[in-house]
């Protein structure tokens, strides 16, 4: 298992998976989400309502359709309520059922945002480390990128992985 950061725009990743913050409607939405729908564009929203929606801290697969990544994982983060309805097990939950569906689809490389760390609120510092935890411990086999759109989030990123390998 290799794990790595970097800073830029997830659509424009040649991966086998780039995984998607999703809502539960998996029918796009704002930041990544949006921006995934957009790049893919209109089969993936097609695709996913044919899905009929996912459970928060679960995963969805679908096919890549206009970007360069042959899937998307669409991954439904929790809401943050304070830290205190079960945040944290929701969003390792969601990394996980995320990691699964690659290894049953044969995926090698993966790329993740920083799931339910926009709109939903989830504290950057803490989603990090959670993430990094759950990709440690069920990306067995895997190449991940962990990709920050902006320094500020690719710089929380980078840290939640060196403070890992240490």
């Amino acid at each position: 298992m290799r794990i790595s950061t970097l800073q830029g725009d997830i659509t424009r990743l040649a991966m086998d998976a780039i995984v998607n913050a999703a809502n539960r409607t998996l029918l796009g939405g704002g930041g990544v989400d949006g921006a995934i729908h957009r790049a893919a564009g209109p089969e993936l929203l097609a695709e996913c309502r044919a899905i009929g929606g996912c459970p928060t801290g679960e995963a969805r697969i679908t096919r890549g359709y206009g970007l360069p990544a042959r899937y998307v994982i669409h991954a439904v983060g929790p809401v943050w309520q304070g830290g205190t309805a079960g945040e944290d097990d929701l969003l390792a939950s969601a990394y996980r059922h995320s990691l699964l569906l690659a290894q049953a689809h044969d995926i090698a490389r993966i790329a993740f945002p920083a799931i339910s760390t926009g709109i939903y609120g989830f504290p950057a510092e803490r989603a990090a480390r959670i993430a990094v935890a759950a990709i440690l411990d069920h990306a067995a086999g895997l190449e991940v990128i962990l990709v920050g759109f902006d320094a500020g989030s690719h710089a929380t990123l980078r840290q939640a992985v060196d403070e890992a390998r240490r």
